[in-house]
């Protein structure tokens, strides 16, 4: 079975973490979000995946097209200039000529994908879409449904009052190829807003699948961070790891017998920690790693190739790659990247 992935948008509220790099390419526990969506969608039974990209396409596919031991087929369109979510999936009808699940790339979930798609079987449906309750809708798609589970109103972000259900999108659905017909070519278009009410008004039959597990949208760096502390705290499936101590050590992890790793704490391959040192807890450190001599890291995600020089002070701080923290420097509530610290003030 095939899934279509929905990576082209631009991440502007990660920024700076997107500067560089697209957001569905950010790591979670050391790897790409992409990448591990792919992963769990594998155990799912999806052999074939399509990436509809953007934004740093060139990005994505440099990054997968060696990775031919991931045991599923990619293939990759690119728009030319952003089309909407329902554009995407519009224009990338060619590979659908059966059911078919389609994904927004910047989401974190626990979601079963090989029990929505037997849902969406049973229900004999020609849309489903994954719906998770939550108390503020405003930010998302409400989604109210009758008593049979079928979809009988879909309003994006409404206002207050205006919607009794706390049923959000989950931005997960499953199609069956006939209603792309019902999008238009070449046009930016809305899933949520355009796409979704127009096969209502048609009679298509739209069932929700209701999710009560883990589900973020990493839309915004508190919440990326966020992602990481609820993972190491296991609130979520979505990292499948093994820990001693609530430590989760790499391959190739050199840690120094005076230096202290205090759990939960995730450090990747070929990641070094010297002498008095101290990491943790709720600590993600990226692969090949250097944290100097008695330096502190605490709350913070580390993405790979990361220095930490001697002395140095990280707490609750994201650090992007190849970055070296100086001898003695402090970061603190912020994000550091090669290029500067930035204003970004992070949630303690």
């Amino acid at each position: 079975m095939k899934a279509l992935l929905l990576a082209g948008g631009l991440g502007t509220r990660l920024r700076p973490l997107t500067d560089d790099l697209p957001k569905p390419m950010v790591p979670i526990m050391g790897r790409p979000l992409l990448e591990r969506i792919i992963l769990n969608l594998k155990k799912s039974g999806i052999d074939e995946v399509v990436i509809s990209t953007y934004y740093k396409s060139q990005y994505i596919e440099d990054y997968f097209k060696p990775k031919e031991d991931l045991g599923v087929k990619i293939h990759y369109i690119t728009e030319e200039s952003p089309l909407g979510t329902g554009g995407a999936i519009k224009n990338a009808e060619k590979f659908f000529d059966d059911t078919f699940l389609i994904l927004n790339s910047d989401i974190v979930s626990d979601i079963d994908y090989a029990d929505l798609i037997k849902y969406h079987k049973r229900r004999r449906a020609q849309v489903t879409i994954a719906s998770i309750e939550v108390r503020d809708t405003s930010q998302y798609g409400v989604i109210e449904f009758d008593e049979k589970g079928f979809i009988t109103v879909f309003k994006e972000k409404p206002k207050p009052g205006e919607s009794n259900s706390k049923y959000i999108n989950a931005g997960v659905y499953v199609f069956e190829p006939e209603v792309l017909k019902e999008i238009p070519e070449n046009t930016v278009v809305s899933v949520e807003r355009e796409t979704y009410p127009k096969l209502l008004e048609k009679g298509y039959r739209m069932a929700i699948y209701k999710f009560n597990g883990y589900w973020i949208d990493i839309g915004t760096i508190d919440k990326y961070k966020k992602v990481h502390e609820d993972i190491l705290k296991g609130k979520s499936r979505f990292v499948s790891t093994t820990s001693s101590r609530g430590i989760i050590l790499g391959d190739n992890v050199k840690i120094h017998p005076t230096a202290r790793v205090i759990g939960p704490a995730y450090i990747g391959n070929n990641t070094e920690i010297d002498a008095y040192a101290t990491v943790g807890p709720y600590t993600v450190i990226g692969n090949n790693c250097r944290i100097g001599q008695e330096s502190k890291v605490s709350q913070s995600v580390l993405w790979d190739n990361v220095k930490v020089r001697r002395f140095a002070r990280l707490d609750n701080a994201v650090v992007t790659s190849e970055c070296i923290v100086e001898v003695n420097m402090e970061v603190k509530n912020t994000v550091f990247t090669a290029n500067r610290l930035a204003s970004t003030t992070l949630t303690t």
